[in-house]
């Protein structure tokens, strides 16, 4: 990804938590245990998420691209912690919303971001070969 498509994608991104983070924090009602856990829950995917970009550093891609295999930090335990801290996230927003049916969508982005997962398997492992199998041995998901 170019610097300045890198540095937009991240100003919009930054934009979007903003966003919701000033909806839940204005929304009328009372903070019952549904919107405190669910407000955890978004808190601790945004942490995750920025905190597995930043150290993706410039190999973060929206499309499966392999510029370099990091193993530190967090990708260390989690092969795809971006997309794990995102279920995180939209399961809190479930939760904030206090709306039943939108826990349909977090099976349907857990299928999503599996079979989003594999395709940049695949791309890495052709790139990377054994590096990258070795990885995949030690770490989860």
């Amino acid at each position: 990804m170019e610097d300045r498509q890198f540095y937009a994608f991240t100003l919009v991104q930054i934009v979007v938590v903003c966003g919701l983070l000033w909806f839940i924090f204005t929304m009328p009602g009372s903070w019952d245990w549904q919107r405190c856990l669910g407000t955890a829950l978004i808190l601790a995917g945004v942490g995750g998420i920025a905190v597995s970009r930043y150290q993706l550093g410039k190999s973060f891609a929206i499309r499966a691209e392999a510029h370099q295999l990091v193993t530190r930090g967090v990708y260390s335990k989690i092969r795809n912690p971006i997309y794990v801290f995102g279920t995180v996230l939209v399961a809190g927003f479930v939760l904030v919303s206090h709306r039943p049916a939108l826990w349909l969508v977090v099976p349907a982005i857990i299928v999503m971001q599996t079979l989003r997962a594999r395709r940049e398997a695949r791309v890495l492992e052709a790139a990377f070969g054994n590096a990258y199998r070795d990885y995949r041995r030690k770490t989860w998901f």
